[in-house]
């Protein structure tokens, strides 16, 4: 696997931790215990995901995520406990990806993973708020369920073809930023008459 395909790999893998931090990490992990992926060399810094412990540890992770995230309002406390997990647990993956003996690479990927991970995390949760202030309930199943496809498809994509995941990773990255733009924007208007009237 060439430095381009690992440095996608990581983003893209960075990306997706920090909208499904504990699927990533069973489907990962999983996936080389059973041997369905055949990881390459540069990529046994990740071997520590195939431990059948954190395994079951993210499988349990994966499935509490998986309902608290179909519950409007839940799922916006859920995002917010796991402000710092999800940012943490992608730069971490990102570093277990490039493992590079050069600290240059290691903080790069660190930064990398890190940086993926949240803005990933804040367009969710962005996009969480816009959806639980609209009256109906459907919106936000149907959303949470199309992240949880979207995870899994791209995760595959990813491990199979690395630079075009990567490329799908970025679209989501601008998109997230919009996401979180519009949540802003969102929230000024549902807060400003609350405000006006508190004055």
């Amino acid at each position: 696997m060439s430095a381009v395909q690992l440095i996608a790999l990581a983003s893209t893998i960075s990306l997706l931790a920090g909208w499904r931090l504990y699927l990533v990490t069973f489907a990962v992990g999983l996936a080389m215990h059973a041997g369905w992926v055949a990881m390459p060399q540069q990529l046994h810094g990740l071997d520590v995901l195939a431990n059948p412990w954190l395994i079951g540890i993210a499988g349990v992770g994966a499935i509490a995520e998986f309902f608290a995230d179909k519950v409007p309002w839940i799922d916006s406390a859920w995002d917010a406990v796991h402000t710092l997990v999800r940012p943490v647990g992608g730069a971490l993956l990102s570093m277990a990806i490039i493992d590079g003996g050069d600290p240059t690479w290691q903080v790069g990927s660190l930064l990398l993973g890190g940086t993926a991970a949240f803005v990933a995390h804040a367009g969710k949760a962005g996009a969480r708020t816009l959806v639980n202030a609209s009256p109906e309930p459907f919106s936000n199943v149907a959303v949470s369920t199309g992240e949880d496809v979207a995870t899994a498809g791209l995760l595959t994509l990813a491990i199979a073809h690395p630079v075009s995941a990567a490329v799908i990773a970025a679209a989501l990255v601008l998109l997230s930023v919009w996401l979180v733009a519009a949540a802003r924007r969102a929230l000024k208007r549902l807060l400003g008459p609350r405000r006006r009237q508190a004055g």
